[in-house]
């Protein structure tokens, strides 16, 4: 079944929704959920508030396209379930360095309080993103939205694990540099 017709059953609010998009896209939710969680029994409790999310959202809203509505849905309750499993302390999980690493980049920002600052940030690096390669473009994605561990990228690309680690610090400093140049650095 399409996209278009899976976000018409939601709006009609037929449960079929549920089991087409549980059919089409639970492993990718479960896939982003459990990179962040780590656990298959929380990536598992992501994507059922997922499905709940998306029947709640659906209608007023219609996404035009489901695969990254889903993704950021699942990617927020898992966020939020991890942050609720390790508010005392950091997890030595892969989220944790995935976060380290674009907190290099990012540390020195001023304050992202202001609509404004948020969606000037979320332009420039939008920007860096549509000037990298095609390939570069994947492993900064996998690995900074979907969590991916380098391993997983390496296999995923035909690349050394050591060729993908170079390649992720070579764009956050090339995202460094674009930030500095927007005036995000002092």
């Amino acid at each position: 079944m399409d996209d278009a017709s899976i976000v018409q059953l939601f709006w009609d609010r037929s449960e079929k929704a549920l089991k087409e998009v549980a059919a089409k896209y639970g492993r990718f939710c479960h896939k982003i959920a459990l990179n962040i969680l780590g656990i298959s029994e929380d990536a598992e409790e992501c994507v059922n508030d997922t499905y709940l999310s998306a029947w709640n959202s659906m209608p007023p809203k219609r996404p035009q396209v489901l695969p990254p509505y889903l993704g950021r849905i699942t990617k927020n309750h898992a966020l939020n379930l991890y942050n609720k499993k390790h508010a005392e302390k950091r997890g030595g999980g892969n989220l944790a360095l995935v976060f380290d690493e674009l907190d290099e980049v990012l540390s020195g920002s001023e304050t992202a309080d202001s609509e404004l600052f948020r969606k000037e940030l979320l332009s420039l690096i939008n920007g860096f993103l549509s000037e990298l390669p095609s390939d570069k473009r994947k492993i900064f994605v996998c690995r900074y939205w979907y969590s991916d561990s380098v391993k997983d990228i390496a296999e995923r690309m035909h690349m050394t694990e050591n060729n993908v680690s170079v390649s992720l610090n070579r764009m956050r400093n090339q995202l460094r540099k674009k930030l500095e140049e927007g005036g995000y650095f002092s």
